[in-house]
């Protein structure tokens, strides 16, 4: 009997210790810091968005501005002001190479950047629309010139002024080469076949005849004035 109520009294807990009073301690003050953070945290994120949506408003209602830039800030905080000017209905890219570097920057619907313009706040670089535009144009005169060149040397060449070159493909090789001899050969009748020419006495065979003509019908008069 003894033995048994030794037992049990044995297997009850044990009342605890200062040590472990003291963790028990340490473990509700570090809940209570804890809660307390998070409490801090979420009162400093609703704080910083009520602010951003103020600065937001007044970038929307100010005519004379058409983008925002805002300094380097935090990824939490990136990531509201993004959502506020969602919500605006604005237009907003983070640029920056590192986590502490990068910034945001809000631009209105009807000025949202190009793909060039981004590209160079990508860079680091400042966007001036002026010297875009002028870069514009040299692209724009540049492959002009490239096409205009291209379009040279595609063009074919003159076409032959070769009469056989010309028309074998519709009269027949033999046919051609036939053209072209006759057309060779007359060229001093202007192309017109010999056959074609009405005369073709010289001057001075021509004047002979005319001569005789005359003096035969003179003396034909002569004859018929003496019989008279």
């Amino acid at each position: 009997m003894a033995d048994l109520l030794g037992s049990i009294l044995s297997s009850m807990e044990k009342p605890p210790t200062a040590h472990n009073q003291e963790s028990r301690r340490k473990a509700k003050e570090q809940a209570a810091r804890m809660k307390k953070m998070e409490e801090d945290e979420r009162r400093k994120k609703a704080e910083f968005r009520k602010k951003m949506e103020k600065e937001v408003s007044d970038f929307i209602q100010d005519s004379t501005l058409q983008k925002k830039t805002y300094e380097p800030m935090s990824k939490i905080k990136r990531s509201i002001l993004h959502d506020v000017a969602e919500v605006a209905g604005l237009t907003s890219f983070s640029f920056g190479e590192d986590e502490e570097s990068r910034y945001v920057m809000l631009f209105k619907r009807e000025f949202a950047p190009s793909d060039e313009e981004l590209e160079a706040y990508r860079k680091g670089e400042e966007w001036d629309p002026q010297k875009a535009e002028e870069r514009r144009r040299r692209k724009e005169q540049a492959a002009l010139e490239t096409e205009e060149d291209s379009r040279s040397q595609k063009r074919p060449a003159s076409p032959s002024s070769n009469y056989r070159d010309k028309y074998s493909h519709l009269i027949g090789t033999s046919a051609a080469k036939d053209a072209a001899h006759t057309l060779q050969a007359n060229q001093s009748y202007g192309c017109v076949p010999v056959a074609n020419k009405r005369d073709t006495r010289s001057i001075e065979e021509a004047m002979n005849e005319i001569r005789a003509k005359k003096r035969q019908k003179k003396g034909e008069e002569d004859g018929a004035g003496s019989s008279v």
